[in-house]
């Protein structure tokens, strides 16, 4: 430890105390703590060796204060050292992370994604939770088992699927990947606004590639893609697609210009922009609309939706399943558009329309269907 760095007190109670102390003094006097500091809070909130209260005050005073690099770093690195992170034995693998607290705003078919890209000749893995404020929208794990999909795979059962040439895909829960972490949903229920959590749990990279691990999230405000740059490159992973997309997920409008930020080799960030015509995706709906849906039976809070999410999730494993039968319409859309994104960022073809081509090659022929399905429980 240098001469620059804080000393770090052993003992629990004193070291959140500490902390406590100079997040939690007010907007004008509150003062950053060091990543090494944001690490130890982080640790001791995850192995429980700090108070239930001390952690939710934390929590919510980093949060009001804002996080800065340092704080959002200690926090990830202490998630992922408590993490079960696995390498495949594949050279590459694509770590699709959209927010775990899911969607409400339409359907989603990015869980589908990762079987496209498999049925394309690249690896990919996603991973998320059942429920997860604020949204407790519909999450990768609710669409994926209503689509008879196995979310219960340990990182090693996974690996397994992805290093299959004929799966090449997986999906592993949170509670599998850090239980401590998946054991905190509780406490950031009761603290209601967004944690740092939130910002960082999607950058663990449960599964990695022996050569290369390339990361493709979402972001909606436009601060967002300096931190998740920062935050990629800490975690290790080579290559990374910050897309601006629909709920912060990886599918950007379907009918509006929009933008991604892109690194490669671990280099500088870049901004591409794009539009949906380049993918010869041409609709009028940014998204794929919601279906009527009966009303919530969990009485919640104004964060949650007021509909039925699990028939939310059921009708998204529907279109996703009829995209992949080649179905056209939004659905198949949009796992063009963001299947595209990807492919074109990993070298495979030089721009969206041929990349799109080979997605769309992917879906109409049925291999990727048949990728999918390799996954589904029997």
């Amino acid at each position: 430890m240098s001469a620059a760095e804080p000393h770090i007190n052993p003992d629990a109670k004193r070291a959140m105390r500490s902390y406590i102390q100079r997040v939690a003094t007010g907007p004008e006097y509150s003062k950053d703590i060091s990543f090494e500091e944001a690490r130890d809070a982080m640790r001791h909130i995850l192995n429980g060796t700090a108070d239930p209260v001390q952690a939710g005050i934390f929590l919510i005073a980093l949060r009001m204060k804002r996080e800065t690099l340092d704080e959002n770093g200690g926090s990830l690195q202490a998630i992922i050292d408590a993490s079960d992170i696995v390498t495949a034995d594949v050279d590459h693998v694509v770590d699709i992370a959209d927010p775990y607290d899911g969607y409400t705003r339409g359907l989603p078919v990015s869980p589908f994604l990762p079987a496209v890209l498999a049925a394309c000749g690249l690896r990919a893995v996603s991973h998320g939770a059942e429920a997860v404020g604020p949204k407790y929208g519909a999450t990768h794990r609710k669409v994926l088992r209503a689509a008879a999909i196995n979310v219960d795979l340990t990182p090693q059962q996974a690996v397994q699927q992805i290093n299959h040439p004929d799966v090449g895909w997986s999906y592993i829960d949170q509670k599998h990947i850090c239980p401590a972490l998946h054991d905190l949903i509780p406490l950031r229920t009761q603290i209601v606004k967004r944690p740092v959590i939130t910002t960082v749990e999607v950058l663990i990279g449960p599964v990695r590639g022996k050569i290369g691990t390339h990361l493709m999230t979402g972001y909606v405000h436009k601060p967002y893609p300096p931190v998740y740059e920062h935050l990629a490159k800490l975690s290790g992973f080579e290559s990374s697609v910050f897309v601006r997309g629909i709920e912060g997920g990886v599918t950007p409008s379907l009918k509006q210009v929009s933008k991604y930020f892109e690194y490669r080799h671990g280099g500088a960030m870049t901004e591409v922009e794009i539009d949906p015509g380049q993918a010869d995706v041409h609709q009028d709906v940014r998204a794929v609309p919601l279906p009527e849906l009966e009303a919530s039976k969990e009485k919640g809070d104004d964060t949650a939706a007021k509909f039925d999410i699990d028939q939310l999730a059921n009708k998204a494993a529907l279109a996703g399943l009829s995209a992949l039968e080649g179905k056209e319409g939004p659905a198949r859309d949009s796992l063009i558009y963001s299947g595209a994104i990807m492919l074109t960022h990993m070298g495979v073809k030089k721009d969206l329309k041929d990349s799109a081509g080979i997605i769309r090659a992917a879906i109409d022929s049925g291999k990727a269907l048949k990728h999918f399905q390799k996954n589904r429980l029997h």
